[in-house]
């Protein structure tokens, strides 16, 4: 495999096609996905292409950052991923030292740009295929992902997950709901609609995080942007970079909104990429666990394989996912500052990991990262 670096997507768009559609690929290596984040940041773009006897046979959509002196390549988006794969050929399979060559060609590629490569949030073995990659240096990703198998309809599925106590938990849900009036499954179809569900999502988000006294990692501007550059992408069949999805509550006025998803699909792979609630509309009817019901009911009967939750261990994933899957980051250190950086990267990675099993001290600490705790201390 030959190594060359781009800048531009244009450069490569048809292969890129071509990877992307297989299983194996991530959905946050498409193109829309990257694209939408790389103008919504003004990435400096580092599009890593392998080729093979002339055929592309490998795409790393990566671009450089520099945080403390040390120039990073990570996947666009990285940090709004739920599973990285990078972006090979159905017949790649590198054994360790083809990998370990790679990676010397990979840092003769990119000395001049970067110190340090981190493939992020990967799973070694995704669907049955190990990553062309799991013989580099690795280390456990800080969160795991959550997925539920979908069976041929909704019973098959929620067997899997204790159905006795899922059926009468959506059943106390729909009846407090209709109670209040009534309820629907809404997913807007118009581009005024599907932007104006968005900037809810961000309102009920910044709600809860202000609560909680916690950063909101919606914030931005730039992830707005890419967000909402993602709702104007046609979807192709059932497939799509990002779709909403909503519990609006029919039965009072204004038809308000009581929990919010976003959904993306590649194949018969569905992620749900984010979730917020409207905690003034009925909490107690857990609106938020329905909408969940009613979008797996959805994925069931237009054939998806699997429902996927994403990253972050919380107890509402495991209520109803049976699978939990381990993901690793992978660390390609180029030059001795990089190296340095990767040993750091292990050492913060390995303190994330204890302090989310630590409840209250990992809440403790995102209370300083937000600056909510320095009024409190200083009253």
């Amino acid at each position: 495999m030959t190594l060359s670096v781009l800048r531009h997507f244009e450069a490569i768009e048809a292969d890129w096609l071509r990877l992307e559609a297989l299983p194996r690929n991530s959905l946050h290596q498409g193109l829309d996905w990257c694209r939408a984040w790389a103008e919504a940041h003004r990435s400096r773009l580092a599009l890593v292409v392998g080729r093979v006897e002339g055929r592309v046979a490998m795409i790393l959509p990566l671009e450089i950052r520099r945080h403390c002196g040390v120039r990073s390549a990570v996947l666009l988006a990285h940090r709004y991923n739920n599973i990285n794969s990078g972006l090979f050929a159905e017949d790649v399979a590198l054994s360790p030292a083809e990998q370990r060559a790679l990676v010397r060609d990979l840092a003769a590629a990119l000395r001049t740009e970067a110190d340090l490569v981190v493939l992020d949030a990967v799973p070694l073995i995704w669907r049955g295929r190990p990553h062309p990659f799991a013989a580099l240096t690795r280390v456990p990703h800080q969160n795991h992902s959550f997925q539920l198998p979908l069976k041929a309809d909704m019973a098959a599925t929620i067997a899997q997950i204790n159905a006795k106590r899922r059926r009468k938990k959506f059943r106390t849900q729909t009846r407090r709901l209709e109670e209040a009036g009534g309820f629907e499954h809404y997913t807007p179809r118009t581009s005024i609609e599907r932007h104006a569900l968005l900037d809810e999502f961000f309102r009920q988000k910044k709600v809860r995080f202000d609560a909680h006294g916690l950063p909101d990692s919606f914030a931005n501007p730039a992830v707005r942007a890419f967000l909402h550059a993602l709702l104007d992408v046609p979807p192709k069949g059932h497939d799509h970079p990002l779709m909403l999805h909503a519990v609006r509550l029919t039965g009072l006025p204004g038809r308000p909104v009581a929990a919010i998803a976003g959904l993306s699909r590649k194949g018969d792979h569905v992620i749900c990429q984010f979730g917020s609630i409207d905690e003034a509309r009925l909490p107690e009817a857990s609106p938020g666990e329905l909408l969940f019901w009613l979008m797996i009911d959805k994925a069931c009967r237009e054939g998806a394989a699997l429902f996927d939750f994403g990253v972050g261990d919380q107890t509402y994933k495991r209520s109803w996912c049976p699978v939990e899957t381990v993901l690793h980051d992978l660390l390609i250190p180029l030059t001795p500052t990089g190296r340095l950086a990767a040993s750091l990267h292990r050492a913060m990675v390995a303190t994330k990991a204890v302090l989310k099993r630590n409840a209250a001290l990992y809440h403790l600490l995102q209370r300083l990262r937000a600056g909510k705790l320095l009024p409190t201390l200083t009253e």
